[in-house]
C-alpha cells in the first residue's frame, strides 16, 4: 500500500532562455531555442519556461508561437506586470503565466516580486490572466507576508525564490531550507501549489526536491550551462535523476 504522506512526482521545468542569449550574442538563428523544446521534450523535461523580457535580451516575440508549436509540453511564460506583457500573454494563451520582477539594468531576476507592496497593480492583472484561463503563478520570496498577499489575489501557483539559499552555505543555508520548506507547507494549508527555482545545481537540488509539498522546480541557466559540456539531454537527464531520487 502507498503512504498517502509520501511525497509526489515532482515536475521539472525547463528555462531555455539562455540558449537564445547564445543565439542573440551573435545574431541569426542558431543556436535555436526551439531545439532545445525539442530535446527537453524528448529526455523527461516537464514544462518549457521562457522569460520575455522588455528588452527582448534572449527570447523574441516571435520564439512564443515558434515554442508553442514544437511540442504539447506546458509553457510557462515569465512576465513582468505590465499592460505590454499582459497582452502578450491574452494573445498567445501559455498554459501558465509566472509574474516575476524585472529591472533592466539587471543581468537576471533578482529576488522575488513584492506582491504585498505591489498589490493594487497586480490585481487587475491576475484577474485578467485567470480569466482567459492561464494558470497564474507569482514569483516570490518564501515570505508569509508575501504569501498571503498571493492569497488575497487568487494566484493559484506561487514559485519561491531560492536564489537565498543558493548562495547560502551551512547553518545560514539549512535555516532557508527550513523556510522554504514550511513556508511550501503553508502554501498547500491555503491552497495555493508552490513551485521554486533560480540558482539551482546539481550540487543543492536535493534538499529542495526532498520538501514535500513542493510540485515543480524551474531550472534553466546551470542546465544550458552544463549542456556546454555534456549536451543538453544529459544535463537534464541528469538534474531528473537527482531529482527522483530526493523524493
Amino acid at each position: 500500500m502507498s503512504d498517502p504522506a509520501a511525497p509526489g512526482p515532482l515536475r521539472l521545468g525547463v528555462n531555455i532562455d539562455h540558449v537564445a542569449t547564445i543565439r542573440n550574442a551573435r545574431g541569426g538563428d542558431h543556436p535555436d531555442p526551439v531545439r532545445a523544446v525539442e530535446i527537453v521534450s524528448a529526455c523527461g523535461g516537464d514544462g518549457i519556461t521562457a522569460h520575455l523580457r522588455e528588452d527582448r535580451r534572449h527570447i523574441r516575440d516571435e520564439d512564443l508561437a515558434r515554442i508553442q508549436a514544437a511540442t504539447d509540453l506546458p509553457l510557462n511564460l515569465e512576465m513582468a506586470a505590465t499592460d505590454e506583457m499582459l497582452a502578450i500573454a491574452l494573445r498567445h494563451q501559455p498554459h501558465a503565466a509566472c509574474i516575476v520582477p524585472e529591472k533592466r539594468e539587471e543581468r537576471t531576476t533578482e529576488g522575488g516580486l513584492d506582491a504585498a507592496g505591489q498589490h493594487n497593480r497586480l490585481v487587475p492583472i491576475v484577474s485578467r490572466l485567470n480569466d482567459a484561463g492561464i494558470r497564474v503563478s507569482l514569483f516570490i520570496e518564501p515570505d508569509e507576508r508575501q504569501l498571503e498577499a498571493a492569497r488575497l489575489l487568487g494566484a493559484p501557483v506561487v514559485e519561491f525564490h531560492t536564489g537565498e539559499y543558493a548562495n547560502l552555505t551551512g547553518d545560514a543555508q539549512a535555516a532557508e531550507l527550513r523556510k522554504i520548506a514550511a513556508m511550501s507547507a503553508l502554501a498547500v494549508d491555503m491552497g495555493i501549489e508552490p513551485h521554486a527555482g533560480h540558482g539551482l545545481t546539481y550540487e543543492n537540488v536535493q534538499p529542495i526536491a526532498a520538501i514535500p509539498q513542493l510540485a515543480e522546480l524551474n531550472i534553466g541557466h546551470y542546465l544550458i550551462g552544463e549542456a556546454i559540456f555534456t549536451g543538453l539531454e544529459a544535463s537534464v537527464r541528469r538534474m531528473r535523476d537527482l531529482m527522483d531520487a530526493a523524493r
